[in-house]
């Protein structure tokens, strides 16, 4: 069972009391599901089953919804009165200096050319002919938009399978660099404490050793190393989810980003300082997929 994205595009097209109808539906990110309709006239009353329908198929995303339908427009007319006023504010203007205004240009203001549009037999006799109809065409349209996501969502989830393998690799490269090796560190503190002894006599030696294991403690990475090891075992496994994960992917995407700065922040050398980073950089780009995911 693969992931499956939030952004996709599907439609489908039927005949409703002879007359063509035609679905498209255009899926985008969003934190719960939000479904805007534009439907044709009469359509209103089927409106909650097709509102039903999308939440039993969808899990998250802002879905819209433009339902068309063929021969629906009863003819064209021109608002005279408001025509008649554009033309003359548009002459006023001209005499200022303005450019003559252009036809077209005042033909598509809001409001001057009217169209009619015809809407379905509106008898319950009608409706119960054919609301099943629209529903099962918008159900089509969302079968074909649910087969797009799964097709987006198998992209996903190589390209997230692909960082987690560079996190996994980079924490490999952090637990096994030589900074973090006993004799390494040892070496480190004991310099430090002679440094500070032979900086001031009024030190105590032994309290400057136990000082020291203390910080050595403190800057150890394990648990770090070990928890990034089960985040990315945790996003693997919600590979195979049936479910909607991609709230859950988010956080753990987040919880991978904690420990990449935590890591950073208790290097005691360059080169796991540079790994750090880079595990981080690449957690962003993690962070950055799985929004996509549903």
């Amino acid at each position: 069972m693969a992931l499956k994205s939030m952004t996709g595009f599907g439609s489908a097209n039927g005949m409703v009391a002879e007359r063509l109808l035609r679905f498209e539906l255009r899926a985008v990110n969003g934190r719960g599901l939000d479904i805007r309709f534009r439907l044709p006239p009469g359509f209103d009353h089927v409106s909650p089953a097709l509102r039903a329908a999308a939440r039993d198929a969808l899990g998250r995303g802002t879905l819209q919804v433009n339902g068309e339908l063929a021969g629906s427009s009863e003819g064209i007319s021109i608002n005279r009165e408001i025509l008649d006023r554009l033309c003359e504010e548009a002459g006023l203007l001209e005499q200022r200096g303005f450019a003559a205004a252009r036809a077209d240009a005042l033909l598509a203001m809001r409001g001057v050319v009217e169209i009619g549009e015809q809407a379905l037999p509106a008898d319950e006799a009608s409706r119960q002919t054919n609301d099943p109809v629209i529903v099962a065409i918008f159900k089509a349209a969302l079968d074909n938009l649910n087969a797009s996501r799964r097709e987006e969502g198998e992209r996903l989830q190589s390209v997230i399978a692909g960082q987690i393998d560079r996190i996994e690799q980079l924490a490999v490269l952090a637990g096994n660099d030589p900074s973090r090796q006993i004799e390494a560190i040892a070496e480190k503190l004991r310099g430090q404490v002679e440094a500070l002894i032979e900086a001031s006599n009024t030190l105590d030696p032994a309290r400057l050793h136990s000082e020291a294991a203390l910080l050595a403690t403190k800057t150890d990475i394990r648990e770090e190393l070990d928890r990034i090891a089960a985040h990315c075992a945790a996003i693997r496994e919600l590979f195979e989810a049936r479910e909607p994960v991609g709230r859950r992917l988010d956080f753990l995407a987040q919880e991978l980003g904690r420990e990449s700065n935590t890591l950073c922040a208790k290097s005691n050398a360059p080169a796991l300082t540079a790994i750090g980073l880079d595990m981080k950089v690449v957690v962003d780009q993690l962070r950055e997929q799985v929004q996509n995911v549903e």
